[in-house]
């Protein structure tokens, strides 16, 4: 199918994404779908008439999301489900609660970025395992309810920040080398992109699609682990300490994430890696405002991570 002219841009929104999309009668779940970008994408999807489970670690703050979605739509059907991608009994038993239901639309949103070293129960870095681990666990458990709700799909969210490292499977956990907050956030995020590659390349003919999204850059609670200082030395400040113009606002990074949830002309295709509401191409680890590393559409990659993730898992 040749690519057509887009019909949405960089500073589109979530709602603008689903004007004239009737999601009624299809589910949806948004890992992290209380706050930030996730809460947009709940938004979005709502609004259009979808089913959505907020699936949150925090469930006072879900249950406040939640609330206030239904202030705003009344009739909305959108719940709280509790998620704490750390803990694998956690993602076993919301997998549990879902049960052989039908699922369209699974987006993996949730993530920490460049926090200190920490590690789970078994070992694992925690964004690894938060981001990629976590995730895993859940798309893997929630497979039949994709193919029972199929055509479905997955998102899996990445981010630019892939371009800081691929997978080191030699030392995945940084036990031997020095922890780098900044590589650990850029393989898990190299991950998330190889997870939707990998889905797609094995569930296609389930009726499965799965694409990865690189949001944008925007300013949520992803960077609390960052001071203002470092975020100043990054580049990415205004001298009078406000963001640059080309950070989005929420609405505007969760734009892409639901284009790939719902539009019709990605209907079919996966593997692919999406930016600014369209697809992306490949382009130098040196850029690092558009395109993607060659190393996130590398399908022995994805096959190696795969098999890594089952064995990790099955350690647990």
């Amino acid at each position: 199918m040749a690519d057509t002219a887009p019909r949405f841009g960089a500073r589109s929104t979530a709602l603008d994404v689903v004007q004239g999309i009737d999601l009624h009668g299809r589910s949806a779940i948004v890992t992290g779908g209380a706050s930030g970008l996730g809460l947009e994408t709940s938004r979005a999807l709502a609004s259009a008439g979808a089913r959505v489970v907020l699936a949150v670690r925090n469930r006072a703050q879900g249950e406040a999301a939640v609330a206030a979605l239904r202030g705003e739509q009344p009739g909305a059907d959108v719940q709280v489900g509790d998620l704490d991608l750390a803990d694998l009994g956690s993602v076993a038993a919301f997998a549990r609660a879902w049960g052989g239901r039908p699922l369209h639309m699974l987006i993996n949103n949730a993530a920490i970025m460049a926090c200190p070293l920490a590690r789970t129960a078994q070992g694992w870095e925690l964004q690894f395992a938060v981001n990629h681990l976590g995730h895993f666990a859940l798309t893997t458990a929630l497979l039949p309810a994709l193919r029972a709700g199929a055509p479905s799909r997955l998102v899996c969210l990445s981010s630019t920040g892939h371009k800081l490292g691929g997978v080191d499977f030699d030392d995945i956990h940084f036990d031997r080398r020095p922890y780098n907050k900044w590589l650990a956030y850029g393989q898990a995020k190299s991950a998330n992109a190889l997870l939707a590659l990998g889905v797609h390349g094995r569930h296609a003919g389930d009726g499965i699609t799965a694409n990865a999204v690189h949001p944008g850059g925007i300013m949520t609670g992803l960077q609390k682990f960052l001071p203002h200082e470092e975020m100043a030395a990054l580049g990415w400040l205004k001298p009078d300490g406000t963001p640059l113009d080309i950070f989005k606002t929420p609405a505007q990074g969760a734009a892409t994430s639901v284009w790939a949830a719902t539009a019709p002309e990605l209907a079919g295709r996966g593997g692919l890696y999406l930016e600014d509401c369209g697809i992306g191409q490949p382009a130098p680890a040196s850029n690092r405002v558009w395109g993607f590393s060659p190393h996130i559409a590398d399908p022995d990659g994805a096959a190696r991570l795969w098999a890594v993730s089952e064995a990790l898992l099955a350690q647990a």
